[in-house]
């Protein structure tokens, strides 16, 4: 089964003269544990595609499926539900809830889909142990290195046992080691347990590592050799 399916998306953004095309014609199918680079230049339309992937933006025309269900035409409600349950983030900035230690950040996406305390709990210090931060548990955000904020990101983004992995410049904030250190435990991760993952970077070696690459050409995929 594909867990993410684009199919002639289109994305533009203004009226008549002001009118811009980011998105053109998108056919992307992302198959159950297969990861995938997009690579390109800034502003070449691969944070609009995550976004669209993410459901959190809408497209102009073209329909999105996510683990084999049809988003296109459902309820701002019914795609938020969707997220919620199928879809993880990871941003170049790790987003981490200043006020809140490590746990509580990684059982917090868990509590909002209605898992009980104890059991959210127990599940993320199982998921920060796998990003090798089980002796930061208690340490919030600003008591973290860049490299560490950014493990406890990829820990939450993974809380609701996503279908479908989407990050954006994961490591674009953290230098050369630390960023190497913290892709190769996403990688690891996202290979366990099956996951499907589409990363956007700017680094060919990130890229490499990954099962394909693709760009946004003139508002098209092209695949990369």
């Amino acid at each position: 089964m594909n867990s993410l399916k684009l199919t002639h998306i289109a994305r533009t953004f203004g009226k008549g003269a002001t009118r811009l095309e980011i998105l053109k014609d998108i056919n992307l199918e992302i198959t159950e544990g297969e990861i995938v680079a997009l690579v390109g230049p800034s502003g070449s339309g691969k944070s609009t595609l995550l976004h669209i992937a993410g459901l959190l933006d809408t497209p102009t025309a073209g329909t999105i499926e996510i683990a084999g269900q049809n988003a296109t035409k459902m309820s701002d409600k019914g795609r938020t539900k969707l997220r919620q349950k199928t879809i993880g983030f990871v941003y170049q900035s790790h987003l981490l809830l200043p006020d809140f230690n490590a746990l509580e950040n990684v059982m917090m996406p868990q509590l909002i889909a209605g898992v009980k305390a104890k059991e959210a709990e127990a599940h993320a210090e199982d998921l920060l142990k796998e990003v090798g931060l089980s002796h930061r548990l208690t340490h919030r955000a600003g008591q973290l290195s860049g490299g560490e904020q950014q493990r406890v990101a990829i820990a939450r983004a993974l809380a609701n046992s996503p279908a479908l992995l989407l990050a954006d410049e994961p490591t674009g904030n953290l230098d050369p080691k630390t960023a190497d250190e913290v892709f190769d435990t996403f990688l690891r991760i996202v290979r366990q347990t099956g996951l499907s993952a589409l990363l956007a970077t700017h680094n060919p070696e990130l890229a490499a590592k990954m099962d394909r690459r693709i760009s946004v050409v003139d508002g098209c995929i092209e695949e990369l050799k």
